[in-house]
C-alpha cells in the first residue's frame, strides 16, 4: 500500500513563502510603517522559501520511494454536485518542480542581497519574489482546475508587479502592461477550455476529468463535427502559449527585461514561463487522444524553437540575449510535447531551469561588474576581472548548447531524437526546426561569451554603443569610467552561481535514466502506444556515458560546434564578417532587428482594431443609439406626443364639444359596421 504524504507537511510548502512575503511586505514598507528593516525583510523572506526547499526536497525523496497525495485541503463551495476545493496532487511530477521551483527561488533570493542593495524598493522587492513563488507552487501543486487557475492568474499578477517594479520609467510601465494583457489573451482561451471539460465531464478534479477521458473523446463540439477534446486541448494549449510565450504570444517576455535581473532569472528560469510546460505535461492523459492537438502544439513550438533563436543573434543587450535564448529553448520544450515526449519536455524544463538561471545571475553579475551597462559591445576581457562569473557563465552556455556530458545535452538531445521519432503531421519541419536551432544557440550563446569575457577591452573609454540605441531601458545605464577597471561582484552574488554550475554540468547526467527510462513518471503521465518516440529513445538508450560518447559522431554535435567556430572566427578573428552581413543584408537585419514587426502588427490589428471597435462602440453605440435614440429619441417622442396632445387643450367649450360629438359618430359608425 502507498504512503500517504503528510497534507499538513505539504501546506507548509506554499504557505511559508507567503508568510515571508506578508510579513516582508506589510511590515517592512511604508504600509504599516516601515517596522521591520532590511536584513529582517531578507531574512524572513529567505527562511520562507529554505522551510518551502528542505520540505520539497523531503517529499521528493519519499515520493521517489512510493508516496503520493491526492486529496482537499479545504472546500471553498459546493454549488450542486460540483464541488469548488484547494486541493494538492503531490507525485514525482509535482514533487520534482516543487524543488525546482523553491530551490532556484531560494538561490534568487540569496542573490538578490547583493543585486539590490542600493534600491529603495528592497523590502517591496523581496516580498515580491517570495509572493511569485508562493503563487507557482500553488499552481504545480493542484488537484484541481479551480486551483490550477488562481495560481495561473497568480503568477501572471505577481508578474505584472515585478517586471514593472520600477514603476516610475515608462518603459517598465509599457512592458509590464504588455504582459499582462498577452497573457490575458492566452487566458482566455486557458478558462474556455476548462469551461468545455468543466461542462461535459461535471467536475474539476484531475483524475475526474481524466477518468472521463474516453467519454469525452467520443463527443464532438456541438454544432460541429469537431471532436471535443481537440478544441478542448487546444484552448488549454492556447493558455500555456500565452504564459509559455509561444508563437504569437511571445512577445510579452523579451520586454520582461525591464525588471531587475533577478526576477528575470526567476521568471524565465523555473516559474511563470514553464507553467506552460507543466500543465500539458499534466494533462497528458486527454492530449494524447487527439492528434490534432498534438499537431498543433508540434508546429507552434517549431516555430517558437527556431525563429526566437534567429532573434538571439542581433541581440547586444546582455539580458535580451539569454532571454530569446529562453524563447527558444521553451519552443523546444513545446516540440517535445508535441512528439508526446512529455517526460523529456519535463525534463528539459528541469535542466533548463539551473543552467537558464545561472545565465540570467551571470549576466546580472557582469551588469553589476559594467556599472550597469548592459550592451555586450561595451564590454571585453571580463574574464581576467570576474573570473567566477565567467567560468559559471561558461559552464551555463556550454549546457544551454547541449554540450556532451552537461545537462543541457541530455535533454535536448532526447528532444530531437524524439521528434525525429514522431509521425505526426508537421514532424518534418519541426525535425528541421530543432536541428538548426542547434546551430543557432550554439553561435549566438558563443557569441555572447566571446564579446563579453574575451577579445579587446572596450570598457572605460568613450562608447561609440549606449543601451540606448537598442530602444528599451536597463537597470539605470551608467557604465564604466575612462580608466575604471569591472570588479567581481560580491559572495552573495557569487555563491549561487557556484550552487546554480554545479547541477547545470551533472542534473542531467544523474537524472536521465530515471526521468526517461525508468519508473519516475510511472502512472504520472501517460503515453498512447500509437506514439512512438518514447519507446523508441528507450530502445536507443544505453546509459548516460554510452549516450555522451555516441554523441561525438551525430549531427547535433557538430552542428553546435560550427556554431561556436563560426562565433569565435566572426567575434574574436575576424569581426568585418558581421559588418559585411549587415551591409549586404540589410533587410534581414531590419526584418530580426523589428522581431518580425510583430509589435508593429499587434499595434495596428490587435491595438487598432480595439481602438476602432472602441471608438466604433463610442460613436454608433454610445452617441448615435444610447443617447441619441434611446436617450434623446425617447425624450423627442414624448415632447411631440405632449406637442400634440397639448393642441387639443384649448380651453374653449365648443372644440371639447365638437370632439365629443365626433367621439360618439366615430363610436356609433363602428357599432353600425359591427351590427
Amino acid at each position: 500500500m502507498a504512503v500517504q504524504l503528510n497534507p499538513d507537511l505539504l501546506l507548509a510548502v506554499p504557505l511559508a513563502p507567503l508568510a515571508g512575503s506578508l510579513i516582508a511586505g506589510l511590515f517592512g514598507t511604508r504600509f504599516f510603517g516601515n517596522l521591520i528593516g532590511r536584513t529582517a525583510s531578507h531574512s524572513v523572506t529567505i527562511l520562507g522559501v529554505l522551510v518551502a526547499f528542505l520540505i520539497s526536497a523531503q517529499t521528493l525523496l519519499q515520493v521517489m520511494d512510493g508516496a503520493s497525495y491526492n486529496g482537499t485541503v479545504y472546500t471553498w463551495m459546493t454549488l450542486g454536485e460540483l464541488k469548488l476545493e484547494i486541493g494538492f496532487l503531490v507525485d514525482s511530477l509535482t514533487a520534482m518542480m516543487m524543488c525546482v521551483v523553491t530551490f532556484v527561488s531560494l538561490m534568487v533570493h540569496i542573490y538578490t542581497i547583493g543585486y539590490m542593495q542600493d534600491d529603495d524598493g528592497y523590502n517591496r522587492f523581496f516580498s515580491y519574489i517570495s509572493l511569485f513563488t508562493f503563487a507557482m507552487l500553488m499552481l504545480v501543486m493542484s488537484n484541481n482546475f479551480l486551483q490550477l487557475f488562481f495560481g495561473w492568474e497568480a503568477v501572471g499578477l505577481v508578474s505584472y508587479l515585478l517586471i514593472g517594479f520600477w514603476f516610475k520609467r515608462p518603459t517598465a510601465i509599457f512592458a509590464n502592461m504588455k504582459a499582462f494583457l498577452v497573457n490575458r489573451v492566452g487566458d482566455f482561451g486557458f478558462i474556455l477550455g476548462i469551461g468545455l471539460l468543466l461542462a461535459y465531464a461535471g467536475s474539476m478534479n484531475y483524475s475526474e476529468v481524466f477518468a472521463r477521458r474516453d467519454e469525452l473523446a467520443a463527443l464532438t463540439l456541438p454544432g460541429s463535427d469537431w471532436m471535443l477534446l481537440t478544441v478542448a486541448c487546444i484552448c488549454l494549449f492556447i493558455g500555456a502559449m500565452g504564459k509559455s510565450a509561444q508563437f504569437p504570444l511571445h512577445v510579452w517576455l523579451p520586454d520582461s527585461m525591464e525588471g531587475p535581473t533577478p526576477i528575470s532569472a526567476l521568471i524565465h528560469a523555473a516559474t511563470m514561463v514553464t507553467a506552460g510546460i507543466f500543465m500539458v505535461a499534466r494533462m497528458s492523459p486527454l492530449f494524447e487522444l487527439s492528434d490534432t492537438a498534438l499537431s498543433f502544439v508540434l508546429v507552434v513550438g517549431s516555430i517558437t524553437a527556431l525563429f526566437m533563436g534567429f532573434l538571439g543573434i542581433i541581440q547586444n543587450d546582455i539580458k535580451r540575449v539569454v532571454a530569446y535564448s529562453t524563447l527558444s529553448q521553451l519552443g523546444y520544450m513545446t516540440v517535445a510535447l508535441g512528439a508526446s515526449a512529455y517526460s523529456v519536455a519535463v525534463f528539459h524544463l528541469m535542466t533548463h531551469a539551473f543552467f537558464k538561471a545561472l545565465l540570467f545571475l551571470g549576466a546580472g553579475a557582469v551588469i553589476i561588474g559594467m556599472h550597469h551597462d548592459q550592451d555586450i559591445r561595451n564590454m571585453g576581457g571580463l574574464r581576467k576581472y570576474m573570473p567566477i562569473t565567467w567560468i559559471t557563465s561558461l559552464l551555463g552556455s556550454l549546457a544551454l548548447i547541449g554540450t556532451p556530458f552537461f545537462s543541457g545535452f541530455y535533454s535536448k538531445d532526447s528532444i530531437i531524437e524524439a521528434v525525429h521519432a514522431t509521425t505526426l503531421p508537421g514532424a518534418g519541419f519541426a525535425n528541421f526546426a530543432v536541428l538548426a536551432g542547434v546551430f543557432v544557440t550554439a553561435f549566438y550563446s558563443f557569441r555572447m561569451v566571446f564579446l563579453v569575457f574575451h577579445g579587446d577591452e572596450r570598457f572605460g573609454k568613450p562608447q561609440a554603443h549606449d543601451a540606448a540605441d537598442d530602444h528599451h531601458g536597463d537597470d539605470h545605464h551608467h557604465g564604466l569610467a575612462p580608466g575604471e577597471k569591472p570588479h567581481e561582484a560580491p559572495w552573495v552574488v557569487t555563491l549561487p552561481l557556484v550552487l546554480l554550475a554545479i547541477p547545470s554540468v551533472i542534473i542531467g547526467y544523474l537524472a536521465i535514466g530515471p526521468m526517461l527510462h525508468g519508473d519516475f513518471f510511472k502512472g504520472v503521465i501517460f503515453v498512447s502506444d500509437k506514439h512512438p518516440a518514447m519507446a523508441e529513445l528507450a530502445a536507443a538508450f544505453h546509459g548516460p556515458a554510452a549516450m555522451g560518447l555516441h554523441a561525438l559522431s551525430t549531427a547535433p554535435f557538430w552542428l553546435a560546434a560550427a556554431g561556436v567556430a563560426s562565433a569565435y572566427y566572426c567575434y574574436l578573428v575576424n569581426p568585418r564578417v558581421p559588418a559585411w552581413f549587415h551591409d549586404k543584408f540589410k533587410s534581414v537585419h531590419a526584418l530580426l532587428d523589428n522581431k518580425y514587426y510583430m509589435d508593429r502588427i499587434n499595434d495596428i490589428v490587435f491595438a487598432g482594431g480595439a481602438r476602432g471597435l472602441g471608438r466604433g462602440l463610442s460613436v454608433v453605440g454610445d452617441r448615435t443609439l444610447i443617447d441619441g435614440l434611446v436617450v434623446n429619441g425617447s425624450a423627442r417622442v414624448v415632447g411631440w406626443f405632449s406637442t400634440v396632445t397639448r393642441s387639443f387643450q384649448t380651453g374653449y367649450i365648443y372644440h371639447y364639444a365638437f370632439a365629443m360629438i365626433v367621439a360618439i359618430a366615430v363610436y356609433l359608425g363602428y357599432l353600425l359596421m359591427k351590427s
